[in-house]
């Protein structure tokens, strides 16, 4: 059962909806530890000082933000904590935008958002405003002494709560020095069949059919190799370098190929059933004189 990590309200306008915070996704990652290969006792890591070799106590340890090589700025907790956000528990909606608004880029962990005891109410009318609206409500809130900018849309009958990275953490991608310039153009018939070939790929996006495939052959091994099977690795095979076609050769193939797959077995012809071959009359039997 999945536990409520946050507990607080949505402020819109001057009505306050009580929520509870629920993380939207669960990680599947295959998380290792550090083993020594001698006896596979795990290993522990210490915090030892460089200086004299000695392991230094947590509550000896301070921060420091690096200014130049080996130097720092030592900042004092009580520094840091004067700087919190305030921990007001209250998602504030600033501004209501269009979905379509907002590059998938600043989005980063997504959470859901539940009524809270007396917030059913008016939980359902922002819900319905919002949808009716096509709206997603921009917001920020304090989330692990931390202030978070966030996105709030209807999905299905459940607010979600997408936290979101700030303008200036983005890289811009203007400044990435592969991207082909203005030297560089295609041919109408090119982008023709570059056409043709995404119209026969498109379909509904179905997230089910999708899997974590090299997750799944990993934790297959892991049971192998614990029920004790041994495990043959093959040594990589050197692949030959490929020639690469020219572009428009390259884009008929695929094509040719995507509607090869598409293209339904051809249906045999129903065999006529064969005609019933006439039974044999038995013989008569001779009538006794």
């Amino acid at each position: 059962m999945p536990r409520a990590i946050w507990s607080g309200a949505i402020s819109f306008g001057l009505v306050s909806v009580p929520v509870k915070l629920y993380s939207a996704v669960n990680r599947k990652t295959v998380r290792f530890h550090q083993l020594h290969g001698a006896d596979g006792v795990r290993i522990q890591q210490k915090r030892v000082c460089p200086a004299d070799g000695e392991e230094v106590a947590y509550e000896d340890i301070v921060k420091g933000y690096e200014i130049a090589p080996d130097r720092y700025v030592v900042i004092e907790p009580g520094e840091l904590e004067a700087l919190d956000p305030e921990r007001t528990h209250t998602i504030e909606i600033e501004d209501f935008v269009a979905l379509a608004d907002i590059d998938p880029i600043y989005y980063d962990h997504p959470y859901y958002l539940v009524p809270a005891a007396g917030g059913a109410k008016p939980y359902r009318l922002l819900l319905d405003a919002m949808r009716e609206s096509e709206r997603v409500a921009i917001a920020k809130v304090v989330i692990r002494s931390k202030e978070q900018l966030v996105a709030l849309r209807p999905i299905g009958d459940v607010l979600g709560m997408a936290t979101m990275v700030f303008a200036d953490e983005i890289v811009p991608a203007d400044g990435l020095d592969e991207l082909p310039g203005d030297e560089v153009s295609t041919t109408a018939k090119e982008l023709a069949i570059a056409r043709q070939l995404v119209d026969s790929l498109a379909g509904d996006f179905d997230p089910s059919s999708y899997r974590d495939t090299y997750r799944e052959q990993v934790l297959e091994l892991i049971e192998r190799k614990a029920a004790g099977e041994p495990i043959v690795v093959q040594p990589p095979k050197e692949e030959a370098p490929k020639e690469v076609p020219d572009l428009m050769s390259a884009l008929q193939a695929s094509l040719e190929q995507v509607r090869g797959k598409a293209a339904p077995a051809p249906r045999r012809k129903p065999r006529k059933p064969a005609a019933a071959k006439p039974k044999k009359k038995a013989p008569a039997k001779a009538k006794k004189s």
